[in-house]
């Protein structure tokens, strides 16, 4: 068989031209403008915050994408900027989600930024989660999320509730689809953040870390009277052999 051979298209930029260098210096700019802005994004809620959540036993999403991942995998992420610039919103959003390979098969995968908000769903992370949904039914790639979310920001409420009944929505379709939908929970996740794993085919919690429930001991003491832990109520061991949630 003969090599093939392709045709080599010569520059016919005058790199030595003022318009050339000036172009060049705008370009570099820019470039360093969305570096620091990815910089930023890759920083989550800020030092206070990732300090805390360290602190606490857990690892970053970005971390928990790349030990997820196949070793030298390529991560395409997806709407890396997303709410940059945005009053009220830190840039990237509360989630981080892309495309990956994991045991050699493309996946879309989502991560709860839990230094920003707690995890909670905001109008921008909607959009996010959205596009990937997409990915995912458009071109029949299982869905891995990894889930540590408070839920629905709630001052911004009448911004999500409705569009975002949507994602829940598209999770129903992809397992009707034989679309995987695959949930690993690593902290707490109330209210919207539990409807996730509530929804997913496959389940997976951390012992001793994750609770799913609709609302957490404060608020079922309020509404009820009733006083239960943490665990008791939306843990890994519970869900396990009781409720069925997690397998």
């Amino acid at each position: 068989m003969s090599e093939q051979r392709y045709p080599v298209l010569r520059s016919k930029a005058d790199t030595k031209s003022e318009t050339y260098q000036v172009n060049r210096e705008g370009n570099l700019a820019a470039l360093e403008v969305v570096s620091e802005a990815l910089a930023k994004a890759n920083g989550g809620g800020g030092e206070k915050y990732v300090s805390r959540h360290l602190a606490r036993g857990r690892i970053l999403p970005r971390q928990r994408i790349e030990m997820l991942l196949d070793r030298d995998s390529f991560f395409l992420e997806i709407a890396a900027l997303a709410g940059h610039g945005m009053k009220g919103e830190v840039t990237g959003s509360s989630v981080v989600g892309g495309v990956g390979l994991v045991s050699g098969v493309e996946c879309c995968i989502l991560a709860s930024e839990a230094t920003v908000k707690g995890g909670a769903i905001t109008p921008i992370s909607m959009v996010k989660t959205g596009r990937l949904a997409e990915i995912c039914e458009q071109n029949r790639l299982p869905g891995i999320s990894c889930i540590e979310s408070a839920g629905a920001d709630l001052p911004k409420q009448d911004q999500i509730f409705v569009p975002g009944g949507a994602g829940f929505r598209h999770l129903t379709q992809r397992s009707e689809h034989k679309i995987p939908t695959i949930c690993l929970v690593f902290g707490s996740s109330t209210a919207g953040g539990a409807y996730v794993p509530g929804m997913s085919d496959y389940v997976v919690m951390v012992k001793e870390q994750a609770q799913v429930y609709l609302a957490g001991p404060p608020l079922v003491k309020m509404a009820t009277g009733e006083v239960a832990g943490h665990e008791e109520l939306g843990g890994a061991e519970m869900h396990s052999s009781i409720s069925g949630v997690s397998d």
